[in-house]
């Protein structure tokens, strides 16, 4: 029987973490063709309505119920506004490990939401789900995605060189693929043992400009 993760939300004090809905297409689509999620993202352009209902109607749930991953949408618990998403990939269910990554729409950054987000992932993995590895890849160039890691309690494990395509603006304004090096991150159940409450005592979740 293939391992997979349950249809699940998961709460913080600021956000919502839920599968994504139909009604999130407008806003999805909206935050994949942000120039920053262009750059640091494999997403295709122009990202469509289209594109974006197939995502939440086919492919995060294929990723689920295959087994490889989990895709959760990021809402503001006021608001209900689409802040981001928070994925699971390349789940290994032998070893218990598996791949994080996280984008943000544009008005939500800077608000700490991605580590927000990202740390109550890790905390249901590590407690709910048993697992005992999560794992980050960031560009090497990606500063805010680095600091999120580092945020969380991620410890950097070394360089994939040449591994990473990010993209960038020519000056036509077409964009084109640049190659650089991913910097991979490892983070261990011991290594959030206490990040909740550091953050707590420097301020929350706030000090980083974080997205994708």
């Amino acid at each position: 029987m293939t391992n997979t993760f349950p249809d699940i939300s998961l709460s913080t004090e600021r956000l919502v973490l839920r599968p994504l809905e139909d009604d999130d297409v407008p806003a999805l689509t909206e935050m994949m063709n942000d120039e920053q999620v262009v750059a640091w993202t494999a997403v295709p352009q122009p990202f469509t309505e289209d594109s974006a209902r197939s995502w939440v109607n086919r492919y995060a749930p294929g990723e689920r119920t295959s087994g490889r991953g989990l895709d959760l949408a990021v809402t503001e618990f006021l608001t209900q506004r689409l802040v981001g998403i928070v994925q699971l990939g390349k789940t290994n269910w032998h070893v218990r490990s598996t791949e994080l990554s996280y984008i943000v729409a544009p008005w939500a950054r800077g608000e700490g939401y991605a580590s927000e987000a990202a740390l109550a992932t890790a905390q249901w993995l590590f407690g709910d789900q048993k697992f005992e590895r999560l794992e980050l890849r960031t560009a090497a160039d990606n500063t805010a995605s680095q600091q999120v890691a580092q945020k969380i309690g991620c410890i950097s494990e070394g360089v994939l060189r040449n591994a990473c395509i990010a993209r960038t603006r020519t000056e036509d304004g077409s964009w084109v693929a640049l190659r650089t090096d991913f910097i991979v991150w490892g983070l261990l159940p011991e290594d959030i043992e206490g990040i909740a409450e550091q953050l707590a005592d420097t301020g929350g979740f706030t000090s980083y400009s974080d997205w994708n």
